[in-house]
């Protein structure tokens, strides 16, 4: 039988819109995780928009540049650890581990060689806070033939599991996820495609803004419908899961690709992304979890009232929440599902579901970078 190791874990992940790195402190009591505290530490701007480069492949680094930042990411990451033990008033010896995603720059789970890059070095995390650190979690997937994404279903069903029938829980950061739930204990997800990704860095493009607030440059224009259908032909829409996908494939070099871009004033092309996000998470929710009576949104697209109100006249009937509707934070779920991992990871139990990822069965996911 595991060992309980109850106690208080601490979570970190950066999402591939990189707006921020969310830190969330979990307690864990007979298993059921509560979150503590939780915060969004703000990137270097100068950091982020080299981040952002390299992951969208308009930066390519040489061995040594890309060894500096990885530290790089690795001390901010320490820093939002820091900054949320500070504002809970806890010390790094209560904490039993931290669970840190990384920064992902590249997401190729295809061809002849599959792998996922996440940076943001582990032993600098674990040297600099003075906690044991789990990382790594996505390549033991990807090595078992997985997709190594998404993991958080996993987490959702743990939470948020319906009481009767089914329900989707729909993930909104750069990249849409959506997971099905259902009373019997299945669960099945994927990435369903672009949710806020590529309408931030449309908006950085043309704004100066890191993301659109609201929604607001997205609803002072006009959907193309020519645009959309031309961006919904994309192969990866079509494909049945289990899929994942990131800012290496939906990017602005991809959009650009459509000449009918450059037709068009920004406002109207940024309506036209959101489009694309909503109708790619509704068309996936109509598809693969049709029999769900209610959406349960988490993530930054949260708070874009234009994303949620395209997503919910799209959802045939169905109920969309936010996440704060059920007592979870939508800006520190994916953080307390990182938490939580590194707490399955000590108790040697595996952190991936094979129905969601395509792996070949149940794996141990993370390493153990242990502290001085």
């Amino acid at each position: 039988m595991a060992p309980t190791m109850d106690g208080l874990y601490l979570g970190l992940i950066s999402g591939t819109s990189a707006d921020g790195i969310d830190a969330a402190l979990v307690r864990f009591t007979d298993g059921h995780p509560g979150l503590v505290a939780g915060l969004t530490h703000p990137w270097n701007d100068t950091l982020r928009t080299r981040i952002l480069a390299v992951a969208q492949d308009e930066l390519r680094l040489d061995l040594d540049a890309y060894g500096q930042l990885d530290v790089a990411v690795g001390c901010a990451f320490a820093e939002a650890a820091r900054a949320v033990m500070e504002q809970a008033g806890v010390d790094r010896d209560d904490v039993t581990a931290i669970g840190s995603h990384g920064q992902t720059i590249r997401h190729r789970p295809g061809g002849e060689y599959p792998f996922t890059l996440q940076i943001g070095d582990p032993a600098v995390i674990a040297e600099r806070t003075g906690i044991d650190t789990v990382a790594d979690f996505r390549r033991a997937d990807v090595a078992a033939g997985g997709q190594g994404a998404p993991l958080v279903p996993a987490f959702h069903a743990t939470v948020l599991r319906p009481a009767r029938g089914a329900r989707v829980v729909l993930n909104l950061g750069g990249i849409a996820n959506v997971t099905r739930l259902t009373s019997t204990g299945d669960v099945t997800g994927f990435d369903t495609g672009p949710a806020n990704g590529l309408m931030d860095a449309w908006a950085l493009r043309h704004r100066g803004e890191s993301f659109d607030r609201d929604g607001r440059f997205a609803a002072s224009g006009n959907v193309d419908e020519a645009l959309l259908a031309e961006l919904l032909d994309d192969a990866y829409f079509a494909l049945p899961p289990p899929k994942s996908t990131g800012r290496e494939h939906f990017h602005l070099a991809w959009l650009d690709a459509h000449p009918r871009v450059a037709e068009l004033v920004p406002e109207d092309v940024q309506a036209t992304l959101l489009a694309l996000s909503a109708v790619s998470v509704a068309d996936a929710i109509s598809r693969y979890a049709a029999d769900a009576t209610d959406v349960i949104a988490c993530g930054g697209g949260v708070h874009n009232t234009a994303l949620m109100q395209a997503i919910r006249s799209r959802l045939e009937g169905r109920a969309l929440h936010s996440s704060a509707s059920f007592g979870i934070d939508p800006d520190g779920m994916e953080a307390m599902a990182f938490a939580w991992l590194a707490y399955r990871r000590l108790r040697g139990e595996p952190g991936n579901l094979p129905a969601v990822t395509g792996a070949r069965g149940p794996r141990l996911l993370g390493a153990i970078y242990a502290a001085p």
